[in-house]
């Protein structure tokens, strides 16, 4: 069965449903959510999406990012994916959401109104294979250094996003 995400205006009412991937090959607007965990230490937990995604793959990105599907509510979507994709079980929180659009490899695009949510943990992640070919904990300093010295190997979202969220958690 293939998936759906959930067709979205630019306030986030639901429009409709579409195949996830016929989503990403119309550049339709659709729901997502990225998701940040941060340690006890300030450190980002990142993954690195599997090898063999339709899109971004072998990218470093943020924690957790998905769709939820026909039916989930975003947040319980955002907990129950954390889970599954990292083996991380934690309380998050919503910091703000954006609309963008950017096109991507194999004349894909992501347009996405993207809920981000943070949270906290110091759990060792037990990474979901298919999801995720890796992970790390990295500073700030360092991911951003790493970013503007390879912004290639990072998901566009992440590099949209990153530097927004670390702005906001200081406002907290």
């Amino acid at each position: 069965m293939n998936e759906m995400v959930l067709l979205v205006d630019t306030y986030d009412r639901v429009k409709g449903t579409m195949d996830k991937l016929q989503a990403h090959q119309e550049g339709k607007l659709h729901r997502a959510y990225s998701v940040f965990i941060f340690n006890s230490k300030g450190e980002l937990l990142m993954q690195r999406r599997a090898l063999d995604k339709y899109h971004s793959k072998g990218l470093w990105t943020n924690t957790c990012c998905s769709h939820p599907r026909p039916g989930e509510l975003t947040h319980e979507s955002a907990v129950k994916r954390l889970k599954e994709e990292m083996g991380i079980i934690t309380s998050i929180t919503k910091l703000f959401h954006f609309v963008y659009m950017s096109p991507m490899e194999d004349g894909l695009f992501e347009h996405e109104f993207d809920h981000v949510f943070i949270g906290t943990s110091d759990a060792v992640p037990k990474k979901n294979e298919s999801e995720v070919v890796d992970w790390r904990w990295a500073s700030p300093e360092e991911i951003t250094a790493e970013m503007d010295k390879n912004p290639g190997e990072f998901t566009l979202w992440f590099q949209l996003i990153f530097k927004e969220v670390l702005r906001r958690m200081k406002e907290k």
